[in-house]
Protein backbone atom coordinates (compact mmCIF):
# COMPACT_ATOMS: atom_id res chain seq x y z
CA UNK A 1 0.00 0.00 0.00
CA UNK A 2 1.48 3.70 -1.01
CA UNK A 3 0.85 6.79 0.80
CA UNK A 4 -2.24 7.79 -1.20
CA UNK A 5 -4.21 4.96 -1.92
CA UNK A 6 -7.75 6.26 -2.66
CA UNK A 7 -7.00 9.80 -2.18
CA UNK A 8 -7.54 11.82 -5.30
CA UNK A 9 -5.11 15.26 -5.54
CA UNK A 10 -5.46 18.13 -7.89
CA UNK A 11 -2.28 19.78 -9.16
CA UNK A 12 -2.52 23.49 -10.71
CA UNK A 13 0.76 24.60 -13.18
CA UNK A 14 0.48 20.74 -14.09
CA UNK A 15 2.08 21.62 -17.32
CA UNK A 16 4.90 23.51 -16.21
CA UNK A 17 8.05 21.62 -14.66
CA UNK A 18 7.81 21.35 -10.82
CA UNK A 19 3.79 20.34 -11.37
CA UNK A 20 4.44 17.60 -13.88
CA UNK A 21 7.43 16.30 -11.28
CA UNK A 22 4.87 16.43 -8.63
CA UNK A 23 2.33 14.77 -10.41
CA UNK A 24 4.90 11.77 -11.07
CA UNK A 25 6.04 11.97 -7.32
CA UNK A 26 1.84 11.43 -6.46
CA UNK A 27 0.89 9.01 -8.88
CA UNK A 28 4.17 7.18 -7.97
CA UNK A 29 2.75 7.28 -4.54
CA UNK A 30 -0.58 5.77 -5.53
CA UNK A 31 -2.69 8.88 -5.84
CA UNK A 32 -5.22 9.99 -8.52
CA UNK A 33 -4.04 12.90 -9.65
CA UNK A 34 -6.23 15.92 -11.45
CA UNK A 35 -3.74 17.81 -13.97
CA UNK A 36 -4.95 21.15 -14.18
CA UNK A 37 -2.77 23.93 -16.44
CA UNK A 38 -1.95 26.01 -19.32
CA UNK A 39 -1.01 23.98 -22.31
CA UNK A 40 -3.20 20.93 -23.38
CA UNK A 41 -1.14 19.32 -25.31
CA UNK A 42 1.58 19.31 -22.11
CA UNK A 43 -1.35 17.62 -19.80
CA UNK A 44 -2.32 15.05 -22.58
CA UNK A 45 1.24 13.85 -22.88
CA UNK A 46 1.28 14.06 -19.13
CA UNK A 47 -1.71 11.81 -18.62
CA UNK A 48 -0.59 9.60 -20.77
CA UNK A 49 2.48 9.09 -19.33
CA UNK A 50 1.06 9.15 -15.85
CA UNK A 51 -2.62 8.03 -15.91
CA UNK A 52 -2.99 11.74 -14.08
CA UNK A 53 -6.47 12.94 -15.60
CA UNK A 54 -6.35 16.18 -17.28
CA UNK A 55 -8.53 19.05 -16.38
CA UNK A 56 -7.98 22.06 -17.42
CA UNK A 57 -9.75 26.05 -16.46
CA UNK A 58 -8.59 29.62 -16.09
CA UNK A 59 -7.08 30.70 -12.43
CA UNK A 60 -7.94 33.68 -13.62
CA UNK A 61 -11.88 33.41 -13.70
CA UNK A 62 -13.87 32.52 -10.77
CA UNK A 63 -16.70 31.04 -13.03
CA UNK A 64 -13.94 28.81 -14.75
CA UNK A 65 -12.31 27.57 -11.72
CA UNK A 66 -15.81 27.20 -9.56
CA UNK A 67 -17.32 25.50 -12.50
CA UNK A 68 -13.87 22.92 -12.60
CA UNK A 69 -13.69 22.54 -9.29
CA UNK A 70 -17.34 22.35 -7.67
CA UNK A 71 -18.60 18.52 -7.29
CA UNK A 72 -15.14 17.13 -6.80
CA UNK A 73 -14.01 15.30 -3.99
CA UNK A 74 -10.65 15.74 -3.35
CA UNK A 75 -8.04 14.93 -0.66
CA UNK A 76 -5.42 17.77 -1.83
CA UNK A 77 -4.40 20.14 -3.66
CA UNK A 78 -1.12 21.52 -4.59
CA UNK A 79 -1.42 25.30 -5.75
CA UNK A 80 1.31 25.38 -9.06
CA UNK A 81 0.52 27.82 -11.29
CA UNK A 82 2.20 30.51 -11.57
CA UNK A 83 3.08 33.52 -13.55
CA UNK A 84 6.40 35.07 -13.48
CA UNK A 85 5.88 38.17 -14.51
CA UNK A 86 8.93 41.41 -15.25
CA UNK A 87 11.98 41.85 -13.65
CA UNK A 88 11.60 45.67 -12.90
CA UNK A 89 12.14 47.74 -9.67
CA UNK A 90 9.08 49.41 -7.83
CA UNK A 91 9.56 52.60 -9.89
CA UNK A 92 9.54 51.35 -13.32
CA UNK A 93 7.34 48.24 -12.90
CA UNK A 94 4.38 47.72 -15.37
CA UNK A 95 1.03 48.32 -12.78
CA UNK A 96 -1.03 45.70 -15.40
CA UNK A 97 1.82 43.22 -15.07
CA UNK A 98 2.34 43.54 -11.26
CA UNK A 99 -1.78 42.77 -11.04
CA UNK A 100 -1.83 39.57 -13.87
CA UNK A 101 0.95 38.17 -11.40
CA UNK A 102 -1.20 38.64 -8.33
CA UNK A 103 -4.07 37.57 -9.75
CA UNK A 104 -2.24 34.32 -10.97
CA UNK A 105 -0.18 33.70 -8.35
CA UNK A 106 -2.22 34.74 -5.30
CA UNK A 107 -5.57 35.29 -6.24
CA UNK A 108 -6.03 32.38 -8.53
CA UNK A 109 -4.88 30.19 -5.91
CA UNK A 110 -7.40 31.87 -3.45
CA UNK A 111 -9.90 30.76 -5.63
CA UNK A 112 -9.01 27.03 -5.66
CA UNK A 113 -8.94 26.85 -1.95
CA UNK A 114 -12.28 28.40 -2.13
CA UNK A 115 -13.95 25.86 -4.28
CA UNK A 116 -11.79 23.09 -3.08
CA UNK A 117 -12.19 23.32 0.44
CA UNK A 118 -15.92 22.12 0.91
CA UNK A 119 -15.43 18.09 -0.23
CA UNK A 120 -12.92 18.70 1.98
CA UNK A 121 -14.67 20.31 5.10
CA UNK A 122 -17.36 17.78 4.15
CA UNK A 123 -14.99 14.93 4.50
CA UNK A 124 -13.06 16.50 7.86
CA UNK A 125 -10.11 15.59 5.97
CA UNK A 126 -7.69 17.00 4.03
CA UNK A 127 -4.28 18.66 2.78
CA UNK A 128 -3.34 21.89 0.69
CA UNK A 129 0.05 22.66 -0.02
CA UNK A 130 0.69 26.21 -1.94
CA UNK A 131 4.00 26.62 -4.01
CA UNK A 132 5.61 30.04 -2.95
CA UNK A 133 9.10 31.13 -3.65
CA UNK A 134 12.10 32.46 -1.52
CA UNK A 135 11.19 35.87 -2.89
CA UNK A 136 8.24 36.01 -0.47
CA UNK A 137 10.97 35.44 2.62
CA UNK A 138 14.11 37.69 0.85
CA UNK A 139 14.23 40.79 -1.02
CA UNK A 140 15.28 39.75 -4.56
CA UNK A 141 15.91 42.56 -6.77
CA UNK A 142 14.07 42.82 -9.34
CA UNK A 143 11.25 40.75 -8.00
CA UNK A 144 8.71 43.95 -7.01
CA UNK A 145 5.63 41.94 -8.78
CA UNK A 146 6.93 38.20 -8.10
CA UNK A 147 8.27 38.41 -4.64
CA UNK A 148 4.91 40.05 -3.50
CA UNK A 149 2.43 37.76 -5.12
CA UNK A 150 4.19 34.48 -2.93
CA UNK A 151 4.52 36.94 0.12
CA UNK A 152 0.53 37.39 -0.83
CA UNK A 153 0.16 33.58 -0.68
CA UNK A 154 1.88 32.47 2.37
CA UNK A 155 -0.25 34.66 4.06
CA UNK A 156 -2.98 32.70 2.50
CA UNK A 157 -1.21 29.59 3.58
CA UNK A 158 -1.39 31.11 7.00
CA UNK A 159 -5.01 32.60 6.92
CA UNK A 160 -6.16 29.17 5.68
CA UNK A 161 -4.68 26.39 7.81
CA UNK A 162 -6.11 28.58 10.43
CA UNK A 163 -9.32 29.02 9.63
CA UNK A 164 -9.58 25.04 8.33
CA UNK A 165 -7.55 23.41 10.81
CA UNK A 166 -11.12 22.82 12.84
CA UNK A 167 -11.89 20.82 9.98
CA UNK A 168 -9.06 18.47 9.57
CA UNK A 169 -7.48 20.37 6.60
CA UNK A 170 -3.52 21.35 6.76
CA UNK A 171 -2.27 23.93 5.15
CA UNK A 172 1.71 24.36 4.04
CA UNK A 173 3.37 26.27 1.40
CA UNK A 174 6.90 25.48 -0.28
CA UNK A 175 9.11 28.41 -0.86
CA UNK A 176 11.84 26.56 -3.13
CA UNK A 177 15.03 28.54 -4.46
CA UNK A 178 15.20 28.45 -8.50
CA UNK A 179 14.70 25.90 -10.72
CA UNK A 180 15.89 25.82 -13.71
CA UNK A 181 12.71 25.90 -15.97
CA UNK A 182 11.60 27.64 -18.71
CA UNK A 183 10.34 30.43 -16.62
CA UNK A 184 13.34 31.41 -14.81
CA UNK A 185 15.96 30.95 -17.17
CA UNK A 186 15.04 34.14 -18.95
CA UNK A 187 16.49 35.96 -15.78
CA UNK A 188 18.34 33.57 -13.50
CA UNK A 189 20.77 31.92 -16.92
CA UNK A 190 22.45 35.00 -17.10
CA UNK A 191 25.82 34.54 -15.74
CA UNK A 192 25.95 38.06 -14.09
CA UNK A 193 23.16 36.75 -12.29
CA UNK A 194 23.34 33.36 -11.90
CA UNK A 195 27.14 33.12 -10.54
CA UNK A 196 26.83 35.76 -7.60
CA UNK A 197 23.89 34.35 -6.37
CA UNK A 198 25.20 30.86 -6.08
CA UNK A 199 27.93 31.96 -4.12
CA UNK A 200 25.83 33.11 -1.56
CA UNK A 201 24.23 29.94 -1.06
CA UNK A 202 25.42 26.93 1.06
CA UNK A 203 24.93 24.44 -0.92
CA UNK A 204 25.90 26.50 -4.14
CA UNK A 205 23.46 25.06 -6.81
CA UNK A 206 19.99 25.39 -8.15
CA UNK A 207 17.20 23.09 -6.73
CA UNK A 208 15.93 20.02 -9.68
CA UNK A 209 12.08 19.94 -9.63
CA UNK A 210 12.07 16.53 -7.71
CA UNK A 211 13.78 18.27 -5.13
CA UNK A 212 10.76 20.25 -4.63
CA UNK A 213 8.10 17.48 -5.29
CA UNK A 214 9.29 15.50 -3.05
CA UNK A 215 8.68 17.69 0.15
CA UNK A 216 5.27 18.41 -1.09
CA UNK A 217 4.54 14.32 -1.22
CA UNK A 218 5.66 14.77 2.33
CA UNK A 219 4.01 17.62 3.34
CA UNK A 220 0.36 16.54 1.64
CA UNK A 221 0.55 12.93 3.31
CA UNK A 222 0.02 11.56 7.09
CA UNK A 223 3.60 11.84 7.79
CA UNK A 224 3.25 16.07 8.14
CA UNK A 225 -0.03 15.25 10.21
CA UNK A 226 0.68 17.97 12.93
CA UNK A 227 2.14 20.08 10.15
CA UNK A 228 -0.07 23.05 9.14
CA UNK A 229 0.94 27.11 8.33
CA UNK A 230 4.43 26.59 7.55
CA UNK A 231 6.23 27.99 4.96
CA UNK A 232 9.07 25.68 4.13
CA UNK A 233 12.21 26.85 2.32
CA UNK A 234 14.02 24.39 -0.10
CA UNK A 235 16.34 26.76 -0.88
CA UNK A 236 19.79 25.11 -0.13
CA UNK A 237 20.43 27.25 2.46
CA UNK A 238 20.00 30.66 0.56
CA UNK A 239 17.15 32.45 3.37
CA UNK A 240 19.61 31.59 6.37
CA UNK A 241 23.02 32.57 4.93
Amino acid sequence: MTRFDGRTILVTGASGGIGSATVRRLVADGADVIASGQSMDALDKLAAETGARPLPFDLTSEDSVKEALTGLSLYGVVNCGGFGGEIATPQDTDISIFDKVISINARGSLLVIKYAAPAMIEAGAGSIVNVSSQASLVALPGHISYGSSKAALDNITRVAALELGGHGIRVNSVNPTVVMTEMSAFYWGRPEIEEPFLKQMPLGRWATENEIAAPIAFLLSDDASMITGVSLPIDGGYTCA
